[in-house]
């Protein structure tokens, strides 16, 4: 059996799902199917950004056989602006 991975981070713990890949299935589609938006409330697709394996895709694109699908949290601070302030603090 081939598979697609879905995973989803909080601050607090990591989640990976293992789903049978299904030839021209979605992104979106494979993220439904996997039930982490039951398990994890605040996952909003409209405003999550998503990828594979680190790079950014479109929920209609269509994962391969053995693709992580990662759910990213959106950023509380600028990670420019947090090394700005970093550095006039020292």
């Amino acid at each position: 059996m081939t598979k697609v991975f879905v995973a989803y981070a909080t601050p607090y713990q990591q989640v990976e799902l293992t789903l049978e890949w299904l030839a021209g299935e979605t992104v979106e589609e494979t993220i439904q199917r996997s039930s982490i938006l039951e398990q994890f409330s605040e996952i909003d697709l409209t405003m999550n950004k998503i990828g594979v394996f680190g790079k950014l895709c479109e929920l209609d694109d269509e994962p391969r056989e053995g693709d992580r699908i990662e759910i990213y949290r959106p950023l509380k601070v600028d990670p420019k602006q947090s090394r700005r302030n970093r550095a006039k603090a020292s």
